[in-house]
């Protein structure tokens, strides 16, 4: 038996999608587990050309990658991994290492807050989540998902690939309170397998305003 099984059930489902495709892959030196301030072992990304060419980032280290340790029997760790998929010339550009700096960040919330992140829910980021896209208007994201990946079950339990969808700002409002995957699903025919486009503008407009009672001056005043 694989002493990695959590891995061996990533790696497989990859090479599924794959084939012997070889990603960029980045790893850390040292683990959380050690006093790592990095809660992710390693981030893969996979050159895409269809439907739009775009990098696909996967991570490991949200579930649980070598044997059975954490106590519910039915969820690998948090029962998840991220991806993320970021519109970009493969062809030209190397992966862009800020989705795996992003990927990181939130993995550390989950660890050090103890709260997991769900299909449907939604964040909205300090600034541009690309920090080195300034006047990028995708300053939040939500999860979805992911719609090739789907959901695994492994010897340590369920795995979600939970995809992270970057929204510009009229976009993260519509899809708060529990609206995400509704506003996903009209906005789907505009992005392809969820792809960010960190350059793009908000696909929704803005809400219109708010009707308004008109204010009269003075009491109101009966005939005499």
């Amino acid at each position: 038996m694989s002493v990695r099984p959590g891995r061996d059930a990533i790696d497989g489902v990859l090479a599924q999608l794959y084939g012997t495709t070889e990603p960029e892959h980045w790893t850390v030196s040292h683990h959380w587990t050690v006093g790592s301030a990095d809660p992710l072992e390693g981030i893969s990304a996979y050159a895409r050309t269809d439907p739009v060419p775009h990098w696909h980032y996967i991570t490991y280290g949200m579930s649980e990658l070598d044997e059975k340790a954490w106590g519910e029997p039915s969820v690998s760790g948090w029962g998840f991994e991220f991806t993320f998929r970021l519109l970009g010339d493969i062809d030209v550009d190397p992966a862009p290492t800020w989705p795996a700096n992003f990927m990181q960040n939130l993995a550390r919330y989950v660890f050090t807050s103890g709260k997991r992140f769900a299909a449907g829910q939604t964040i909205k980021a300090n600034g541009p989540i690309a920090a080195d896209h300034a006047e990028s208007p995708i300053r939040a994201v939500g999860f979805a998902t992911d719609p090739e990946l789907g959901i695994i079950e492994t010897v340590n339990g369920r795995v979600e690939f939970l995809q992270i969808i970057g929204l510009a700002e009229t976009e993260y409002q519509a899809a708060r309170g529990g609206k995400l995957l509704n506003v996903l699903d009209a906005l789907r025919d505009r992005l392809p397998l969820l792809v960010t486009d960190i350059d793009r503008e908000s696909l929704l407009p803005p809400p219109a305003p708010r009707a308004q009672w008109p204010r009269w001056g003075g009491g109101l005043r009966g005939r005499g």
